[in-house]
């Protein structure tokens, strides 16, 4: 391939002599790229390269080095995987947009074991088809006490289902102040809707009173009653509702069913974690509802799914309907869900391998400690660590700020150059932004992060201020 330069003085327009995709193809970097990636990729990437040549918007390379880099770093583009790795240092637990809960490690290797062939839907003792429904069953029931359970591949889905084997056609009783809305623009007036019930909204929204649910069934027709966890909310001052139990008494003397969407499902003492009291799935249940509904990915800290458990006769409609089957599990999911129940029969291991539980009880002296070293590593003057506040995320516990240690950055080229330049790393490194300072909490970040979290942090001050070492 002739230089540029050469082209151009013999016909002033360079892109007359460049290369046909043929030409390229038999360059031997180019087939080592075929060996690499396959013939069709490369000459769809090719032919796109020379396109873009022909019609200026790319400059033109001077040497067979520089089609090759070209095609090369295309190639490279579109093979990097859509999910990367990605180091949380914002201080958010179960950051939605990050993936929310990270897995424990037995999940991580129950779900690569279940990769393969697996007993999803067979009984191994009889050798016939068993149910992908029997999965997960026995521990949510022996750490809940429930009659029943079944798991569905969110919460959302676990709500539809429930509203949709029970309301479907019928009347459906929620309070005014639960008719909330959570991420994505999930609304529960909505969800009502779409599951073919009729939506009756009883007292207002701060105070609503036993006898407005009463109401709702004996006069309104409502044949289901449904209470929402304001999980991601509050209603402060002067406010009044009633108590799970004192619903579960009301649909028990009125024979209509209670559904209970408890939202995050933390499982173990919240007080043990510095937080504030929060119903947990095994209380809910006792109380008699007759479905529990709750979150795998979020307090859990098991991977996305939707549990639901409580009375037998309850679960058995639901399993029942049609619906079930749309939304119900893959077999990496439930081995996932299964290893992370398994955990919580010794709370004091889940407290230790679910890293939800680990970080949320992360003592802010250690993080300090974990700081301070990771500062010592920065360029003076342009990192000092300095107390904040960590939060729990995915919709839970409005309000409640966890004391933690950060390290406050001086970004050396503005707030979103160093974001930016963290973002590129790999593992890219999410902060967050505060004052004109970038802000990173170790909070979230596992202590065998911590040193990819200082080699992107050199990258980046390297990439803005041109020193080649930080210090």
């Amino acid at each position: 391939m002739a230089p540029t330069g050469d082209r151009e003085s013999m016909t002033g327009d360079p892109r007359r002599h460049l290369p046909g995709v043929d030409r390229l193809l038999a360059e031997p970097w180019c087939a080592a790229l075929q060996e690499a990636h396959g013939r069709p990729l490369v000459t769809r990437v090719v032919r796109a390269a020379l396109a873009d040549l022909r019609e200026g918007s790319l400059p033109i390379p001077d040497d067979a080095d520089g089609y090759r880099e070209l095609v090369s770093d295309r190639i490279s583009s579109l093979r990097r995987p859509g999910l990367s790795r990605a180091i949380n240092a914002t201080g958010v637990v179960l950051h939605t947009n990050l993936g929310r809960a990270p897995l424990p490690e037995a999940a991580r290797r129950a779900m690569a074991a279940a990769a393969g062939y697996g007993n999803l839907e067979f009984d191994l003792a009889s050798g016939k088809r068993g149910s992908r429904y029997d999965h997960c069953v026995p521990l949510i029931c022996e750490l809940t006490g429930a009659e029943d359970a079944l798991v569905v591949n969110n919460c959302a889905a676990a709500v539809a289902l429930a509203l949709a084997s029970h309301g479907q056609g019928a009347a459906v009783a929620v309070s005014h102040g639960e008719l909330v809305e959570i991420g994505g623009g999930f609304r529960i007036p909505e969800v009502v809707e779409s599951a073919g019930a009729r939506l009756v909204a009883v007292g207002t929204t701060n105070r609503t009173r036993l006898d407005d649910y009463a109401r709702a069934v004996e006069e309104g027709g409502a044949t289901v009653l449904l209470k929402v966890h304001r999980s991601n909310f509050q209603v402060t001052g002067f406010t009044e509702a009633p108590t799970l139990a004192e619903l579960v008494e009301l649909g028990r003397e009125l024979d209509v069913p209670v559904i209970y969407d408890l939202g995050s499902g933390l499982m173990v003492d919240p007080g043990g974690l510095g937080l504030p009291p929060e119903p947990g799935p095994a209380e809910s249940v006792k109380t008699g509802a007759d479905l529990v509904l709750w979150s795998g990915d979020k307090l859990l800290g098991g991977p996305q799914a939707g549990l639901m458990a409580g009375r037998a006769a309850a679960v058995s409609r639901a399993r029942r309907h049609p619906l079930c089957r749309a939304v119900r599990c893959d077999k990496v999911t439930l081995a996932g869900l299964e290893a992370t129940l398994d955990l919580y029969r010794d709370p004091a291991r889940a407290l230790r391998d679910v890293p939800v539980l680990a970080m949320l009880a992360r003592d802010p002296l250690d993080l300090q400690v974990r700081a301070d070293a990771l500062v010592t590593k920065l360029p003076a003057g342009r990192a000092q660590v300095v107390r904040g506040t960590s939060v729990v995320g995915g919709g839970t516990f409005p309000g409640v700020e966890i004391p933690t240690c950060v390290i406050r950055l001086d970004p050396p080229a503005g707030v979103e150059a160093l974001m930016l330049a963290l973002r590129s790393w790999d593992p890219a490194v999410i902060a967050r932004a505060q004052d004109d300072q970038v802000i990173l909490d170790l909070r979230t970040v596992a202590p065998a992060q911590d040193e990819a979290l200082r080699a992107g942090l050199a990258q980046a001050f390297t990439q803005l201020t041109g020193s080649p070492d930080p210090r």
